[in-house]
Formats: C-alpha cells, structure tokens, sequence
C-alpha cells in the first residue's frame, strides 16, 4: 500500500506566532489520521521554513509515494495562481517517483465556507 503525506502550505510571516494556527491544524490532522497514515507537514511560501519542496522531499525521504498539497488560503489569488504551480513543477522534478497532487485553496470550499459563517453566527449570538 502506497503511503500517502500531507502538506499543509501556508503563506508565511515574519512573526512566528502566525503559524500557530497552522500547527494546531496540523497536530489535529495528524490525529484524525492516526499513527499508521502518512505523515503530516507544514511548509510555507515565504519569511518561514520550511519551503513546499523541502517538506516535499523530506516526506519522498520517508518513503512516501503520494502527497497531497493543500494551499491552507482563503481563496485562489496570485500565490495559488501563479507562484504554486511553479513551485509543484519544481517538486515534480525533483521527486520523480513520488505522486504530487494539489487541491484547492482550503477557503474556495463550500464546508469551509459554512463553518465560517457559523463561527460568525457564534460571535452574534452572545
């Protein structure tokens, strides 16, 4: 059975609190999978580390044959647009045995859509 990774890539920041966040989602990813799944990474376009290919080729270094990347962005603007696809060409290259796919941004999903909204119902409802 092919093992399966996940990348979670963010935008990045200066201050390393942003990232908390994406942590957090990550060790609940990881969680919800269990032990025996794939692992569970983070990367980030810019200002953090580690890059897409870097965790990339880190989990190709496990021995993982597919990974999945999901752009953790509200919506699909030019880092998705442009910069990503660059950047999975140059995963591609580099890991020619290992499976890369990419879905959408986290935030063009309509149940992320609806947990939001109800998040905000939340705020209003106090």
């Amino acid at each position: 059975m092919a093992s399966h990774g996940i990348v979670l890539f963010a935008h990045g920041a200066r201050d390393a609190r942003w990232a908390e966040p994406f942590e957090r989602l990550s060790t609940r990813l990881r969680a919800l999978r269990g032990p025996s799944a794939g692992p569970v990474s983070l990367a980030f376009l810019e200002l953090m580390s580690p890059d897409l290919p870097t965790a990339v080729a880190e989990q190709a270094a496990a021995g993982v044959s597919i990974v999945t990347v999901v752009p953790v962005f509200f919506g699909q603007g030019g880092h998705i647009r442009r910069d990503l696809p660059a950047i999975l060409d140059q995963c591609r290259a580099a890991n020619p045995t290992v499976e890369i796919r990419c879905s959408t941004a986290v935030g063009e999903d309509d149940e992320v859509i609806e947990a939001i909204a109800a998040y905000c119902l939340r705020q209003t409802s106090s």
